[in-house]
């Protein structure tokens, strides 16, 4: 470590990376980014070792083909970053995602090198192939705790047996060189760390520390001028389940604001002919973050259905900055997200008529709707700003590099 500064000793900080396609949002890589500027904000020294999905498209035939089987077991990263740490010497290693053009071999880079290293688990890849913990728009928990062979069964991953492989094999041959590679584990929500404690990954490695989201300078100014879905476009984040509710609601005379979508994803062209015409529906289309910033703080509410087990729920937290509340799916992370009636509502997973009645409830009230949002508010204040997201990040670094555990929670 580094010299002290301001009465804090500068670490040195190697983040690991592997960035999802640019076509379409990903919080992850937004909160890899976050992460990376708080840090250096606060003075300390951060590089990364990255891929980028999106070279994929450059690479030969032959280079896309022989792609699978370098997804559980990358030997020339191994080589390469190993190589780095030895040079740079950093004192921490910050693993994101590795998948598909790093590997776990980063952890045996780690291990070449002596240089401990600390994970964030962003989604459930250690128990379930494609980290989703749902299948055929269910929840589903099949893997966890057991064999990955149900996945490549039932094709999880992009409805491909085939595509599902190199991910129950990575699975399978590296769950224990995860376990005893990485010092600390950082779950982003309670609700993730249970299902990874049930599934028997070490309890004291596992650690609760949520995402942070920077202070968007402003908060919403009067009732909001619509609703807001802000994500992508697919079947496990309830896009499907919100057009039916939002169907509903407009048979019965609406709520006084349209619907405003969004993103891009999968069911982009279901949502685009699902829109045309309607003068209670907007699909906007990927917006950039300052659009991001200005659509949740013009909203009502931001409405997150997921109908798989969020392991987080950023919008949801952007929202709370912006003192608008959620309307949220009541499981995964969005129970300790959203205090319901509090900071927002929670419906019930899976039910239309369910978040067709939470929409109605939290469009009809003005002063609730308020109260909702400045407790939103404060809810960040107390657990979601940059300040507190420094200071947990850069305690966990301390443990990883002393060797120290405080118990996991």
């Amino acid at each position: 470590m580094g010299p002290w500064t301001g009465g804090e000793l500068i670490m040195h900080v190697l983040v690991v990376h592997n960035r999802y396609a640019s076509a379409q949002p990903s919080g992850e890589n937004k909160v890899v980014d976050q992460e990376v500027a708080l840090l250096r904000g606060a003075g300390h020294r951060v590089e990364v070792f990255e891929r980028r999905s999106d070279d994929i498209a450059g690479r030969s035939l032959l280079g896309k083909a022989a792609l699978p089987l370098l997804v559980p077991w990358n030997p020339s990263v191994r080589r390469e970053l190993a190589d780095r740490l030895r040079t740079d010497r950093p004192d921490v290693v910050h693993i994101h995602n590795v998948f598909p053009l790093l590997s776990p071999a980063v952890l045996a880079a780690c291990a070449d090198a002596g240089v401990p290293a600390v994970a964030t688990l962003h989604n459930y890849t250690q128990v379930c192939p494609p980290g989703t913990l749902q299948r055929d728009g269910r929840p589903c928990t099949e893997c966890v705790g057991s064999s990955p062979l149900p996945a490549v069964r039932h094709g999880c991953y992009r409805n491909s047996r085939l595509a599902t492989v190199p991910l129950a094999v990575s699975l399978s041959v590296n769950r224990r060189r995860w376990w005893s590679g990485v010092e600390r584990f950082l779950c982003i929500s309670a609700a993730q760390r249970d299902v990874l404690v049930g599934a028997d990954m070490p309890a004291e490695r596992l650690v609760v520390k949520h995402n942070f989201v920077p202070d968007p300078g402003t908060l919403r100014a009067g009732a909001g001028e619509h609703l807001l879905y802000l994500g992508r476009l697919a079947e496990a984040k309830g896009v499907r389940l919100l057009m039916a509710a939002w169907d509903e609601i407009a048979a019965s005379g609406g709520v006084g604001v349209p619907l405003v979508i969004a993103g891009a994803g999968p069911l982009e062209p279901e949502v685009t002919a699902w829109a045309a015409g309607r003068d209670d529906v907007r699909h906007v289309g990927l917006l950039d973050p300052a659009q991001c910033r200005q659509a949740v703080a013009r909203s009502v509410a931001v409405v997150a259905p997921s109908t798989w087990l969020e392991a987080f729920g950023l919008v949801v937290v952007e929202a709370m900055a912006a003192g608008v509340p959620a309307v949220a799916a009541g499981h995964g992370a969005f129970v300790e997200l959203v205090e319901d009636g509090v900071t927002g509502l929670l419906h019930r997973p899976g039910d239309a008529a369910s978040l067709a009645s939470r929409i109605r409830e939290i469009a009809a009230d003005q002063d609730h709707n308020r109260q909702l949002g400045q407790a939103a508010r404060r809810r960040y204040d107390q657990g979601f700003s940059p300040q507190v997201g420094l200071k947990r990040l850069v305690d966990e670094y301390r443990i990883a590099i002393t060797g120290g555990s405080n118990g996991g929670q």
